[in-house]
């Protein structure tokens, strides 16, 4: 039976911390360059403090901590998203993809220009889930390896190219990681990405409603739930003529939203 604590809440929350955490890093990553050094640091503080949570509520299972955990990953996530947006840790490449670069050669230009990030993702999954190995509580080591895979899944369809495009929250600064997107078509690769993550979702969210009503197991798969429903509305989204603006077009500077219309 779907309940309120157990269920609902678990996906409003998910929802509204997703909008407003996603505006707040497109806006600060969208602000001058000068202002970066401080992003940067706020979000490092941000992201020791949600390292934090999640290594002080692993050994408890009480609702309280599954949030805890949940909302540490998320600030650790930040961090990372902050850091490559930027540009602070993106990796070697930083101009247009040779326009003559096909196979072989594209793919390790592109792969030239997020490495240092993918990188730095990788090692933060392996340390959170070694860290909250056989802890009762390893909500925080999930989400992230959740919110890792969904975003390595939309990097890899864009760089074979998606039907939409939408670019309205990437910074100026980054515009060159658009030469390394495909073209403008479905692929079965994309199709194929979104009956996977609906399937995830559906799977998730039967552990959720066969969990006991109200118990932390049963807002930790509400939780995964809401993010992996949560992605397969992100691959939609670049199947369909859907633009970032029309999300967050009140998080980024005037003059950039003003230009995307």
């Amino acid at each position: 039976m779907v309940t309120w604590s157990g269920h609902v809440l678990p996906v409003v929350v998910t929802i509204a911390v997703w909008f407003l955490a996603t505006g707040l890093v497109a806006w600060l990553d969208n602000l001058e360059r000068r202002t970066f050094p401080r992003s940067l640091a706020l979000a490092g503080i941000a992201g020791i403090g949600g390292l934090i949570a999640i290594l002080a509520t692993a050994q408890s299972v009480s609702v309280f901590a599954v949030y805890a955990g949940f909302i540490g990953a998320l600030m650790v996530w930040a961090w990372h998203e902050i850091s490559f947006l930027t540009g602070a840790v993106a990796g070697p490449r930083r101009t247009l993809c040779p326009a003559e670069a096909t196979g072989w050669e594209r793919f390790n230009a592109a792969t030239a220009t997020i490495i240092h990030h993918e990188i730095a993702l990788a090692v933060t999954a392996v340390l959170l889930i070694a860290l909250t190995w056989n802890a009762p509580n390893q909500i925080g080591a999930m989400v992230f390896s959740l919110l890792l895979v969904l975003r390595l899944s939309t990097k890899i369809n864009i760089y074979l190219g998606v039907p939409n495009m939408s670019t309205d929250i990437l910074p100026a600064h980054l515009h060159y990681l658009t030469s390394y997107f495909g073209p403008n078509h479905l692929t079965a690769t994309l199709l194929a990405t979104i009956g996977a993550t609906l399937a995830l979702a559906a799977w998730l969210g039967s552990a959720a409603l066969g969990s006991v009503a109200g118990s932390a197991d049963a807002v930790g798969a509400s939780l995964l739930f809401a993010f992996a429903a949560l992605g397969v509305l992100e691959h939609l989204f670049l199947a369909l003529p859907f633009r970032d603006g029309a999300l967050w077009g009140w998080a980024l500077p005037r003059r950039q939203h003003l230009g995307s219309q």
